[in-house]
């Protein structure tokens, strides 16, 4: 924070005004937000007659976040937003989620609607739409999913039609849109991707429009009602209250859409959607993570069961008392924080990568940011089904137990690892987009900076921090491994690189995440020294070890399974499945 605060327009954003903001977006979440998430899923978004109602008190909790001025909290404040950096608004997207997952959907998917329009919109359509969406007065979706494209977008099928004053007609069906239709906003602003006549095939020919569900006047009024409509919702495994709708285009005459930046390139402008949007749901992930973990913490702490097996306690004792139920608690915990840990390093760089004064600066802190975001988004995600799975765990049979609350976090955590991109895209990505186009250099240069703070961790002298510089090594060394793999391998063997790709992404997001957590040893024994909040940094060194020797070593063996066991994934004869 200390660093950002010396960037050109972050001056007020230190410590200081990062507590003031936390606290304040904590008092929300605990007062208003988190009590509504139980009954989000015991009474979800309802569909009648083309209208979704949301959970009774989402409406109004909805009313208190936009007036808060939380929706624009790391936006320009140009057009209403206070303009802190992501690196603040990410902790407080953090709370949010944790307070409520399903809630928190709607501001995220704004806050991809903000950053396109930021990016690739025409003054016309900045001045329209954007001060409405930061101010949280009106909500943004994304639509790229049809029936018959998934995550292949080559296969979009909706239609733009050119009319003769600019605008376009659209025609299609988009579905699983988040909050693509609800009560809680006066109006709700699509971001389309469809096809022009005579576009060129595939992702090539893909255009990107802003669809609003009432089209605006020229004094900003609302004007008639578009020709798109909700003609369903889902009905889901987790995040029961987030409406998850089934939108179609055109059914009589034609939705008026306004293109966004130039056809054809509209892949390239919903890719700056989707990078915010993927970073959010790794944002998630550590969200839902963390408040499973504090519920196992206070189940443990409640529930009595057995006698210690150290004889410390000689009758039935509280569950925190044994050492399996703390290996569960201790994972849950490290895990979060190290990818939380993560996840403010990639913000911070973002934040570098978008403010800094530098050229040289800009550009590193992007590449360091665009090789983050599959690390944020998969690793974190997968890392909070590992960690709600533990928290059900935690409960034992009562975890199994709805009433006991644990398993919603499990239920809705699991969405996390699909939507936005599946693990799977995101290992991909980051094979052939963040490791092999550049051969490697972005990854080693990241390898270059861990092994600079082992040799930190080394010359601090203390067990923790040497205990964790060598699980730090071997672990950064068989990534150096198994990205020379990939590079060496990528286009000579492209199966049996892909059918490690997402190890890889694991085995990365875990590197990283034990970096981030080795650099905090540091920075927790200097503050232990000062004399400063010991007991929090005691915590922050026993945690950090945990990580070290219970999960920072799943890494070599990751790397050789990446290495030497792409085979055996395609050996198996396909009708033999």
């Amino acid at each position: 924070l200390a660093q950002i605060a010396q960037i050109p327009g972050f001056e007020d954003a230190g410590l200081e005004t990062a507590q003031a903001v936390l606290e304040e977006g904590a008092k929300l979440c605990e007062a208003v937000v988190a009590p509504l998430n139980v009954p989000g899923d015991l009474n979800p978004s309802s569909f009648k007659d083309g209208a979704v109602t949301t959970t009774p008190g989402f409406a109004q909790a909805f009313k208190q976040y936009a007036e808060g001025g939380w929706q624009g909290l790391q936006h320009p404040t140009d057009f209403g937003g206070q303009g802190l950096p992501k690196t603040i608004g990410a902790a407080c997207i953090e709370m949010l989620n944790s307070a409520n997952l399903s809630f928190a959907l709607c501001p995220l998917l704004t806050d991809g609607a903000i950053e396109a329009l930021l990016t690739a919109g025409s003054d016309a359509l900045k001045a329209t739409y954007l001060e409405k969406l930061v101010t949280g007065e009106w909500t943004g979706t994304m639509n790229l999913t049809e029936p018959q494209a998934g995550s292949d977008l080559a296969l979009v099928r909706t239609k733009a039609e050119p009319q003769a004053d600019g605008s376009y007609k659209v025609f299609g069906t988009k579905i699983f849109i988040t909050y693509g239709e609800h009560d809680m906003a006066d109006n709700i602003v699509h971001l389309v991707l469809a096809r022009v006549a005579g576009a060129p095939e595939g992702v090539k020919g893909i255009s990107l429009f802003v669809v609003p569900k009432f089209l605006v006047n020229q004094d900003g009024s609302l004007g008639a009602r578009n020709d798109v409509h909700c003609v369903s919702i889902e009905h889901k495994m987790g995040i029961k209250a987030s409406p998850t709708a089934v939108l179609q285009y055109g059914d009589n005459g034609g939705a008026i859409g306004y293109l966004v930046g130039e056809e054809n390139r509209g892949l390239e402008y919903m890719f700056i959607m989707m990078n915010a949007a993927r970073y959010a749901v790794g944002v998630q992930g550590i969200a839902v993570a963390e408040r499973a973990y504090q519920h196992a913490v206070a189940y443990a702490r409640e529930r009595v069961q057995s006698r210690p097996v150290d004889g410390s306690v000689k009758a039935s004792a509280t569950i925190i008392h044994h050492p399996d139920v703390r290996r569960m608690l201790m994972t849950m915990r490290a895990s979060t924080e190290g990818c939380r840990a993560m996840a403010t390093v990639a913000a911070a760089a973002y934040d570098a990568a978008h403010h800094h004064p530098d050229a040289e600066v800009r550009q590193a802190n992007q590449a360091f940011y665009e090789f983050m975001v599959p690390l944020v988004k998969g690793y974190s995600t997968e890392m909070s089904l590992e960690v709600t799975s533990l928290g059900v765990q935690v409960h034992g049979g009562m975890g199994f137990i709805e009433e006991t609350g644990a398993a919603q976090y499990y239920r809705d955590a699991k969405i996390l690892t699909i939507y936005e991109g599946t693990t799977a895209i995101q290992a991909n990505d980051l094979v052939g987009r963040k490791t092999g186009r550049d051969g490697g250099r972005t990854a080693k240069a990241i390898a270059a900076q861990i092994a600079q703070t082992e040799a930190e961790l080394h010359a601090s002298g203390t067990d923790t921090a040497q205990a964790v510089a060598r699980h730090l090594a071997a672990a950064r060394q068989a990534f150096v491994q198994v990205v020379d793999f990939i590079v060496e391998q990528a286009r000579a063997e492209p199966n049996a690189v892909y059918a490690g790709s997402v190890p890889y992404l694991m085995l990365a997001g875990n590197l990283v995440a034990g970096w981030q957590l080795g650099r905090s040893v540091l920075a927790a024994q200097d503050l232990l020294q000062r004399g400063q909040d010991a007991g929090f940094m005691q915590a922050k060194l026993a945690t950090a070890r945990f990580y070290a020797e219970h999960i920072l070593t799943r890494v070599p063996g990751q790397a050789q399974a990446i290495v030497g066991g792409g085979a055996s994934v395609m050996a198996l004869a396909m009708d033999s499945f």
